[in-house]
């Protein structure tokens, strides 16, 4: 379920950026930050163009309204569809009556510093929101939530009813998200998104990178093998003309030869 666009207020008394909120701490930066997860997230829903009306952003405030600040809570990430993204950006923030909707996600991780705000007093400020779909992953496995991985779905009542969480033999732990179509896991202490059509994680930055430098090395190797067949031809186109050319100038020499003899036997010697 995802929200429907309404009818946002015109830009031209939207245009003071909201303030930065309290810096991430080293807990979500070292967990949620470093490895890109919204960015590979943002990359996957195709959130990344210009002119896209997908935001995936997150570590700014998320208020109904300007006068809200600064109690607003300022969720890790927030994902929103058919939404002006880039005006969200210029405001530094998400104001719904300004974005003329709530977000369709949004996801908290856990550290020791926010701890039982995350899955109480922001899970009942998110579904006064009307955020469809609540995420909280917590890598210690729940030193920090009460769950390593837990999440809320709106119901038509204006209520979260928690989603199932499913544990795989191997200890992954995931849920699935309507709002996302992925499945949100919990491996390892990582936070991944499942991809079912493709049956595969959406990589994170580091294997982004690995699979760059891969592609590099393939696409290296690829024109040095280019280089050489091309070196290769024309070498050989090289030597095919030598020996051309050389059969032209034995043919040459035949013929003067021939010529000779055609003319001594034509005028013989005295």
């Amino acid at each position: 379920m995802t929200t429907k666009p309404a009818a946002a207020p015109p830009d031209s008394w939207l245009s003071q950026r909201l303030p930065d909120p309290p810096k991430y701490d080293m807990e979500q930066f070292t967990h949620f930050v470093l490895p890109g997860v919204a960015i590979t997230l943002a990359q996957h829903l195709d959130a990344l163009r210009l002119d896209s009306p997908t935001l995936v952003g997150g570590n700014g405030y998320l208020c109904r309204a300007r006068d809200e600040l600064p109690s607003c809570p300022y969720p890790d990430m927030l994902v929103a569809f058919n939404v002006a993204s880039r005006r969200a950006e210029a405001r530094n923030g998400y104001v719904i009556e300004e974005m003329g909707k709530p977000p369709d996600l949004v996801l908290e991780v856990a550290s020791s510093s926010t701890g039982q705000r995350d899955y109480i007093q922001k899970r009942q400020k998110y579904a006064e929101f009307s955020v469809p779909e609540y995420w909280r992953f917590d890598h210690t496995g729940g030193d920090y939530h009460n769950a390593a991985l837990a999440a809320d779905r709106l119901t038509g009542d204006g209520t979260y009813q928690p989603i199932e969480m499913t544990t795989a033999p191997d200890g992954v732990i995931w849920g699935y998200s309507e709002v996302l179509g992925l499945s949100v896991c919990w491996v390892e202490g990582s936070l991944r998104f499942w991809d079912r059509t493709q049956e595969r994680y959406l990589p994170d930055l580091p294997e982004l990178a690995g699979r760059e430098a891969e592609n590099q090395a393939r696409a290296d190797a690829a024109e040095a093998r280019a280089n050489a067949e091309s070196q290769a031809r024309t070498e050989a186109e090289a030597r095919a003309d030598a020996e051309s050319q050389a059969r032209a100038d034995a043919d040459a020499r035949i013929r003067t030869l021939e010529a000779e003899l055609r003319r001594r036997e034509k005028d013989p010697p005295d």
